[in-house]
């Protein structure tokens, strides 16, 4: 990003009642100095008049053309469904403005492709809210790779799982939400690709319906990522699991961890002088509020940008190539 804001003006896009993410986005952004939220756009008027009760002296806006005519709002995020994604913060891009997306980025590898192309092209920030990167197990998981504990990474198995029924709402139609991996499998991915940092020869996928043929939405999505220097990871997400497994299993040439989706420990297992050792590693806090200190230093004063918009289209790459190769039943390469 070419000029550095004395002050950051954001216009929300989207303040729908859904786990209150728009009041979520806007306690985080005004907790930084130098960032204050300007604009809120909505197309429900119900939620407009929450903003406004919400953030006093907010501006508000049906529509976010009309929004992007305020000339004092230099970042917009974008809270919307999946499928707008896109759409909308290529519009924003173009217009000069910074964005931040929701997760997910997008729902495709091309419209990965045309956001990236629309930041570079007009010189702006993008980047995806993945505020994930500081939950305390991942942090922890981190700490536990960097002091060695597990010795070289070669495998990463990750879960999420249970008995489900889908919920009824657009997050279950896989015309606006993507399918069953856009919504958490978004930050699972994430983690992973951050765990594991080599180049990706290939991508196997396994996609399933077999119970809740009332939505559209797979019922379980398995992604194989095969790493160069024969390195793997295996990422499920399964709403058709009546027991599930650990959150994590990752395994190293010294050592093994495990964590669970609940807990306020890590375990590990790895050796120490040559000795076997076990330990419960205690889960570091959460430091969530990171990601906007971040965008607000980055923005302000240079720093670098923590969560890029190129790691983010590779997460939708790998999505992209774990569905092609469960069409196909072959390993598929990525749509970079």
């Amino acid at each position: 990003m070419a000029q550095r804001l004395s002050k950051v003006n954001v216009g929300i896009v989207g303040y729908g009642p859904a786990f209150g993410m728009g009041k979520h986005h806007a306690d985080f952004i005004n907790s930084n100095t130098g960032m204050k939220v300007v604009a809120v756009c909505d197309t429900d008027a119900g939620r407009l008049a929450a903003a406004q009760e919400e953030l006093q002296g907010v501006a508000t806006y049906e529509s976010m053309s009309a929004m992007l005519e305020d000339e004092q709002i230099n970042l917009v995020i974008i809270i919307t469904p999946h499928n707008t994604h896109a759409k909308l913060a290529v519009e924003a891009l173009n217009a000069g403005r910074n964005v931040i997306v929701e997760k997910p980025m997008c729902t495709s590898a091309a419209e990965a492709r045309r956001m990236l192309e629309a930041a570079s092209a007009n010189d702006r920030m993008l980047s995806v809210f993945h505020n994930r990167r500081w939950d305390g197990d991942f942090l922890t998981i981190k700490q536990i790779i960097a002091r060695g504990l597990l010795g070289e990474v070669f495998e990463v198995e990750a879960y999420m799982g249970n008995w489900t029924p889908p919920r009824t709402w657009w997050r279950d139609d896989k015309k606006i939400s993507g399918g069953a991996f856009f919504d958490w499998g978004a930050h699972i991915l994430d983690w992973t690709l951050r765990i594991v940092d080599r180049p990706i020869i290939d991508v196997t996928g396994f996609f399933h319906k077999r119970v809740w043929f009332d939505k559209t939405n797979e019922d379980q999505v398995r992604a194989i990522i095969r790493f160069e220097d024969n390195v793997q990871a295996d990422v499920t997400i399964s709403s058709i699991a009546r027991i599930s497994r650990p959150k994590w299993r990752i395994l190293g040439d010294r050592g093994t961890l495990e964590g669970q989706w609940s807990g306020d420990t890590i375990k590990v297992a790895t050796e120490v002088d040559g000795l076997p050792v076990s330990m419960d590693v205690p889960i570091l806090p959460a430091a969530r509020e990171e990601y906007y200190k971040n965008i607000a230093a980055h923005l302000r004063k240079g720093a670098e940008l923590i969560c890029r918009p190129d790691e983010s289209a590779l997460t939708i790459c790998v999505m992209d190539a774990a569905e092609r190769s469960a069409k196909t039943g072959k390993a598929q390469k990525l749509n970079l």
